[in-house]
């Protein structure tokens, strides 16, 4: 009589697990995230999870590695919100400048101003050049380090500046507006003497800068040089009185060459060439 030999039990009996990656993050973990105000871990996590394996890093290591992401975090989304309050435009930083060969401009002075020395001292910035060279682009990246260093930063275009300036006036909240931008850690006052100031908008450039000399700094970016500003004004003793405390001491960062439309001209063209070429 021959003897049936029954197969050997399945070291794993049931049906065969799943072979695609577990979410290390949990309906319940992610709920206490939620529930703590933390839910951008669960980014993070995985990767983190890893690391941590991979290093054998302790419970200690492990904890402060996920809070110094989430103190990142929350530093970048609250650097993001006050560059917006500040009006500066996210995509001009200092990693976005294009450093094109045809710019002349002193490279060591824009290292150091990148630094912020200069808003220590409540030392001002003069930013000069043509149209479209990238004067703007270098105000708003040293505004955007102004931000992560936790200052506070107002840009704004000259002529809306002075319109506000106006409609304060009007309602009587002069006073209190000067003041809130003399109390300003760095302003950046954009497109200044592009057009003529009149009488109002001279008298409120003298203010502004008297108030701010030697306390705060602020970069002023024109494209006409300061000797030029005298004949944009109405009052020609206010205004030399503020163009001599406004330069007096300041940094001249001057941009020569192209402008960046003219530079973003040139590259098409020359891609339209070699795009017949082929």
């Amino acid at each position: 009589m021959s003897t049936i030999t029954k197969p050997a039990p399945s070291p794993h009996p049931g049906p065969h697990p799943s072979t695609g990656p577990i979410d290390p993050v949990g309906t319940d973990l992610s709920s206490i995230l939620r529930a703590l105000k933390l839910s951008g871990l669960k980014d993070t996590l995985p990767e983190r999870l890893a690391l941590a394996r991979q290093q054998k890093l302790g419970h200690a290591a492990f904890l402060q590695l996920l809070l110094s992401d989430e103190v990142a975090r929350r530093e970048s989304r609250s650097a993001m919100l006050r560059a917006a309050k500040a009006g500066l435009d996210p995509s001009m930083r200092i990693q976005t400048w294009d450093e094109h060969p045809d710019l002349n401009y002193d490279r060591t002075l824009w290292s150091d101003l990148t630094s912020l020395r200069f808003t220590e001292a409540g030392t001002g910035v003069l930013i000069l050049g043509p149209v479209g060279a990238g004067k703007t682009h270098l105000a708003t990246a040293l505004g955007h380090a102004a931000i992560r260093r936790r200052m506070s930063v107002v840009f704004a275009r000259a002529d809306k500046l002075f319109t506000r300036l106006r409609a304060a006036r009007l309602d009587h909240t002069l006073e209190a507006e000067v003041r809130r931008l003399a109390a300003v850690d760095l302003l950046i006052v954009d497109d200044f003497a592009l057009r003529a100031l009149d009488a109002t908008q001279t008298n409120d450039f003298y203010e502004l800068v008297v108030e701010r000399h030697r306390k705060m700094s602020t970069i002023w970016v024109s494209n006409r040089e300061p000797s030029e500003w005298l004949a944009m004004t109405t009052d020609a003793l206010l205004a030399q009185s503020a163009i001599d405390r406004l330069t007096s001491g300041a940094h001249h960062l001057i941009i020569e060459g192209p402008s960046h439309r003219q530079r973003q001209r040139v590259i098409l063209d020359e891609t339209s060439e070699a795009q017949h070429a082929h």
